[in-house]
């Protein structure tokens, strides 16, 4: 993918994140523009961290087939590894590595880039591939962007929300 393109999705990430009313309509905003654009992307959510049980993910927005995996342990998976590790995980190629957890047999490669606000990871972008090895430095270090514009909206929002108090 063309950095021009990595840069205009970026933009009107960036710019839809000024004005989103709620972090879910930013989140629905990205997982409809992702695949729109990277067309090797077949999977792309959010999972974030349950406020009152830091060890699980929840699934949030997603576009691409329902999946079974809800609920992760961030003991679990290539997503609770990128918990873990504070890290961004690239697999490209989700047969050969245990952590994976099946959601489609289709899936061959997957990238999982946490989401940090007020220092610690909150969340995730997963995103995966039918295609091996999809996921190149350029799109690492794209997504990397997006999801400091997640925590950066969370920050803004959870501010505003406590001062309100």
């Amino acid at each position: 993918m063309s950095q021009k393109v990595f840069e205009q999705i970026l933009s009107e990430v960036s710019a839809f994140a000024q004005v989103a009313p709620d972090i879910v309509t930013l989140q629905n905003l990205i997982v409809s523009i992702i695949p729109r654009h990277l067309t090797y992307c077949n999977w792309t959510g959010f999972y974030m961290l349950e406020p009152d049980d830091p060890e699980m993910l929840v699934l949030g927005p997603f576009h691409g087939a329902p999946t079974e995996h809800v609920r992760i342990p961030v003991s679990q998976g290539i997503c609770g590894a990128a918990v873990t590790r504070n890290d961004t995980v690239i697999v490209d190629n989700v047969d050969a590595d245990p952590r994976y957890l099946a959601c489609s047999l289709e899936t061959k490669s997957e990238i999982v880039v946490p989401i940090r606000a007020h220092g610690k990871v909150v969340g995730e972008i997963d995103i995966d591939s039918h295609e091996p090895a999809a996921f190149s430095r350029e799109d690492r270090e794209f997504l990397e962007q997006c999801a400091e514009v997640v925590g950066a909206f969370l920050e803004r929002t959870q501010t505003l929300s406590s001062d309100s108090k």
